[in-house]
Protein backbone atom coordinates (compact mmCIF):
# COMPACT_ATOMS: atom_id res chain seq x y z
CA UNK A 1 0.00 0.00 0.00
CA UNK A 2 2.80 2.39 0.88
CA UNK A 3 4.51 1.59 -2.42
CA UNK A 4 1.35 2.48 -4.31
CA UNK A 5 1.19 5.82 -2.57
CA UNK A 6 4.78 6.55 -3.49
CA UNK A 7 4.32 5.68 -7.16
CA UNK A 8 0.92 7.37 -7.62
CA UNK A 9 1.02 10.40 -9.94
CA UNK A 10 1.20 13.77 -8.24
CA UNK A 11 -1.96 15.82 -8.04
CA UNK A 12 -2.17 18.74 -10.47
CA UNK A 13 -1.73 21.23 -7.65
CA UNK A 14 1.56 19.57 -6.68
CA UNK A 15 3.11 19.87 -10.15
CA UNK A 16 6.00 22.26 -10.58
CA UNK A 17 4.85 25.58 -12.07
CA UNK A 18 6.16 26.63 -15.47
CA UNK A 19 6.83 30.15 -16.76
CA UNK A 20 3.61 29.87 -18.79
CA UNK A 21 1.68 29.05 -15.59
CA UNK A 22 3.11 32.13 -13.87
CA UNK A 23 2.34 34.32 -16.88
CA UNK A 24 -1.29 33.15 -16.89
CA UNK A 25 -1.74 34.05 -13.21
CA UNK A 26 0.01 37.40 -13.72
CA UNK A 27 -2.41 38.22 -16.57
CA UNK A 28 -5.40 37.47 -14.33
CA UNK A 29 -3.99 39.70 -11.59
CA UNK A 30 -3.34 42.51 -14.06
CA UNK A 31 -6.94 42.36 -15.28
CA UNK A 32 -8.19 42.29 -11.69
CA UNK A 33 -6.23 45.47 -10.97
CA UNK A 34 -7.72 47.16 -14.05
CA UNK A 35 -11.24 46.13 -12.96
CA UNK A 36 -10.73 47.53 -9.46
CA UNK A 37 -10.91 44.14 -7.74
CA UNK A 38 -7.39 44.59 -6.34
CA UNK A 39 -5.60 47.63 -5.01
CA UNK A 40 -2.17 48.51 -6.32
CA UNK A 41 -0.57 47.22 -3.10
CA UNK A 42 -2.51 43.94 -3.26
CA UNK A 43 -1.53 43.50 -6.90
CA UNK A 44 2.16 44.11 -6.19
CA UNK A 45 2.12 41.70 -3.23
CA UNK A 46 0.46 38.93 -5.23
CA UNK A 47 2.73 39.34 -8.25
CA UNK A 48 5.74 39.02 -5.96
CA UNK A 49 4.24 35.80 -4.60
CA UNK A 50 3.60 34.48 -8.12
CA UNK A 51 7.25 34.94 -9.06
CA UNK A 52 8.32 32.98 -5.97
CA UNK A 53 5.75 30.17 -6.31
CA UNK A 54 7.10 26.68 -6.96
CA UNK A 55 3.93 24.66 -7.68
CA UNK A 56 0.65 25.10 -9.55
CA UNK A 57 -1.21 24.87 -6.24
CA UNK A 58 0.78 27.77 -4.80
CA UNK A 59 -0.12 29.87 -7.85
CA UNK A 60 -3.84 29.15 -7.54
CA UNK A 61 -3.88 30.68 -4.06
CA UNK A 62 -3.32 34.16 -5.52
CA UNK A 63 -6.43 34.10 -7.73
CA UNK A 64 -8.90 31.84 -5.89
CA UNK A 65 -10.97 34.88 -4.76
CA UNK A 66 -11.18 36.30 -8.32
CA UNK A 67 -13.95 35.43 -10.83
CA UNK A 68 -11.45 34.66 -13.59
CA UNK A 69 -10.15 31.69 -11.62
CA UNK A 70 -13.55 29.99 -11.87
CA UNK A 71 -14.14 30.55 -15.58
CA UNK A 72 -13.07 28.15 -18.36
CA UNK A 73 -9.91 29.26 -20.12
CA UNK A 74 -10.46 30.79 -23.53
CA UNK A 75 -8.68 28.85 -26.27
CA UNK A 76 -5.45 30.47 -27.34
CA UNK A 77 -5.49 31.77 -30.92
CA UNK A 78 -3.19 29.61 -33.00
CA UNK A 79 -0.32 31.24 -34.83
CA UNK A 80 -0.02 30.85 -38.56
CA UNK A 81 2.00 27.73 -39.35
CA UNK A 82 3.51 29.14 -42.54
CA UNK A 83 3.08 32.34 -44.56
CA UNK A 84 0.80 31.99 -47.55
CA UNK A 85 2.62 31.21 -50.84
CA UNK A 86 3.97 34.43 -52.32
CA UNK A 87 3.31 36.43 -49.15
CA UNK A 88 7.02 36.69 -48.35
CA UNK A 89 9.41 37.83 -51.10
CA UNK A 90 12.20 35.45 -52.11
CA UNK A 91 14.86 38.16 -51.80
CA UNK A 92 15.87 39.12 -48.26
CA UNK A 93 15.31 42.57 -46.81
CA UNK A 94 18.45 42.10 -44.73
CA UNK A 95 21.53 39.84 -44.85
CA UNK A 96 23.44 39.15 -41.65
CA UNK A 97 26.76 37.43 -42.46
CA UNK A 98 29.59 36.32 -40.18
CA UNK A 99 32.61 34.55 -41.71
CA UNK A 100 35.33 33.98 -39.12
CA UNK A 101 33.72 36.91 -37.29
CA UNK A 102 30.62 38.03 -35.41
CA UNK A 103 27.56 39.93 -36.67
CA UNK A 104 24.79 41.41 -34.54
CA UNK A 105 21.39 42.97 -35.16
CA UNK A 106 19.89 44.37 -31.98
CA UNK A 107 18.32 47.44 -30.44
CA UNK A 108 15.62 49.54 -32.10
CA UNK A 109 15.73 48.39 -35.73
CA UNK A 110 13.13 47.62 -38.39
CA UNK A 111 12.59 43.93 -39.05
CA UNK A 112 11.82 43.12 -42.68
CA UNK A 113 9.70 40.29 -43.99
CA UNK A 114 12.72 38.08 -44.78
CA UNK A 115 16.12 38.02 -43.09
CA UNK A 116 18.97 35.75 -44.17
CA UNK A 117 21.63 34.81 -41.63
CA UNK A 118 24.90 33.02 -42.47
CA UNK A 119 27.41 31.97 -39.83
CA UNK A 120 30.53 30.33 -41.32
CA UNK A 121 33.07 29.74 -38.56
CA UNK A 122 31.45 32.72 -36.88
CA UNK A 123 28.44 33.84 -34.83
CA UNK A 124 25.28 35.73 -35.72
CA UNK A 125 22.96 37.28 -33.15
CA UNK A 126 19.54 38.52 -34.25
CA UNK A 127 17.76 40.19 -31.34
CA UNK A 128 14.18 41.22 -32.14
CA UNK A 129 13.27 42.06 -28.55
CA UNK A 130 13.29 45.83 -29.27
CA UNK A 131 12.72 45.69 -33.02
CA UNK A 132 9.97 47.52 -34.90
CA UNK A 133 7.70 44.98 -36.61
CA UNK A 134 6.24 46.47 -39.78
CA UNK A 135 4.88 43.08 -40.92
CA UNK A 136 3.01 40.34 -39.08
CA UNK A 137 5.03 37.54 -40.72
CA UNK A 138 8.82 37.51 -40.48
CA UNK A 139 10.95 34.70 -41.91
CA UNK A 140 14.54 34.21 -40.80
CA UNK A 141 16.50 31.84 -43.04
CA UNK A 142 19.59 30.67 -41.15
CA UNK A 143 22.60 28.65 -42.29
CA UNK A 144 25.28 27.73 -39.76
CA UNK A 145 28.50 25.90 -40.73
CA UNK A 146 30.91 25.50 -37.81
CA UNK A 147 29.17 28.56 -36.35
CA UNK A 148 26.11 29.72 -34.44
CA UNK A 149 22.95 31.68 -35.20
CA UNK A 150 21.10 32.94 -32.13
CA UNK A 151 17.61 34.45 -32.53
CA UNK A 152 15.79 36.17 -29.66
CA UNK A 153 12.21 37.45 -29.84
CA UNK A 154 9.85 39.37 -27.51
CA UNK A 155 7.58 37.34 -25.25
CA UNK A 156 4.36 38.57 -26.87
CA UNK A 157 5.00 37.32 -30.42
CA UNK A 158 4.62 33.83 -31.89
CA UNK A 159 7.70 31.79 -32.76
CA UNK A 160 7.95 28.81 -35.11
CA UNK A 161 10.90 26.77 -36.37
CA UNK A 162 11.50 24.37 -39.26
CA UNK A 163 14.94 22.97 -39.95
CA UNK A 164 17.52 20.51 -38.76
CA UNK A 165 21.11 19.78 -37.95
CA UNK A 166 23.86 17.72 -39.57
CA UNK A 167 26.14 16.89 -36.67
CA UNK A 168 24.79 20.13 -35.31
CA UNK A 169 21.90 21.54 -33.28
CA UNK A 170 18.71 23.19 -34.52
CA UNK A 171 16.46 24.20 -31.63
CA UNK A 172 13.59 26.72 -31.80
CA UNK A 173 11.14 27.07 -28.91
CA UNK A 174 7.50 27.16 -30.07
CA UNK A 175 5.76 30.24 -28.72
CA UNK A 176 2.08 31.23 -29.11
CA UNK A 177 1.07 34.86 -28.64
CA UNK A 178 -2.17 35.68 -26.85
CA UNK A 179 -2.93 38.44 -29.39
CA UNK A 180 -3.92 36.98 -32.79
CA UNK A 181 -2.60 40.17 -34.42
CA UNK A 182 0.88 39.72 -32.92
CA UNK A 183 3.86 39.18 -35.24
CA UNK A 184 4.85 35.61 -36.11
CA UNK A 185 8.57 34.85 -36.48
CA UNK A 186 9.55 31.74 -38.47
CA UNK A 187 13.13 30.48 -38.11
CA UNK A 188 14.14 28.07 -40.89
CA UNK A 189 17.49 26.59 -41.77
CA UNK A 190 20.24 24.05 -41.25
CA UNK A 191 23.10 23.73 -38.80
CA UNK A 192 26.11 21.81 -40.11
CA UNK A 193 28.53 21.15 -37.25
CA UNK A 194 27.07 24.29 -35.73
CA UNK A 195 23.96 25.56 -33.96
CA UNK A 196 20.78 27.51 -34.66
CA UNK A 197 18.63 28.56 -31.72
CA UNK A 198 15.46 30.61 -31.36
CA UNK A 199 14.00 31.62 -27.99
CA UNK A 200 11.89 34.32 -26.34
CA UNK A 201 13.70 36.95 -24.32
CA UNK A 202 12.17 37.11 -20.86
CA UNK A 203 10.73 40.47 -19.90
CA UNK A 204 10.77 41.91 -23.43
CA UNK A 205 7.54 42.82 -25.25
CA UNK A 206 6.75 44.27 -28.65
CA UNK A 207 6.27 47.96 -27.95
CA UNK A 208 3.19 48.64 -30.09
CA UNK A 209 1.35 45.63 -28.63
CA UNK A 210 2.35 46.74 -25.14
CA UNK A 211 1.08 50.26 -25.87
CA UNK A 212 -2.34 48.88 -26.84
CA UNK A 213 -2.52 46.89 -23.59
CA UNK A 214 -1.52 49.93 -21.53
CA UNK A 215 -4.09 52.13 -23.27
CA UNK A 216 -6.79 49.55 -22.56
CA UNK A 217 -5.69 49.41 -18.92
CA UNK A 218 -5.75 53.22 -18.65
CA UNK A 219 -9.29 53.34 -20.04
CA UNK A 220 -10.42 50.71 -17.53
CA UNK A 221 -8.85 52.61 -14.64
CA UNK A 222 -10.38 55.93 -15.74
CA UNK A 223 -13.80 54.29 -16.04
CA UNK A 224 -13.41 52.90 -12.52
CA UNK A 225 -12.42 56.25 -10.94
CA UNK A 226 -15.07 58.23 -12.85
CA UNK A 227 -17.90 56.24 -11.20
Amino acid sequence: MDLQKQTAPAATTELRASDADRDRIADILRDALAEGRLTADEHAERVEGVLAAKTVGELDVFIRDLPAAHQPRAPRAPAYDRPAPGAIPADPDDNVVAVFSAAVRKGRWRAGRRIHAYAIFGSVEIDLSEAIFEYQQVVIRAISVFGSVDVRVPENVSLRGAGGGVLGNFEVDTLDAEDPAAPVVHVDGWAVLGSIEGRPKRGKLVADILDRVERRLDRSLRKHFDR
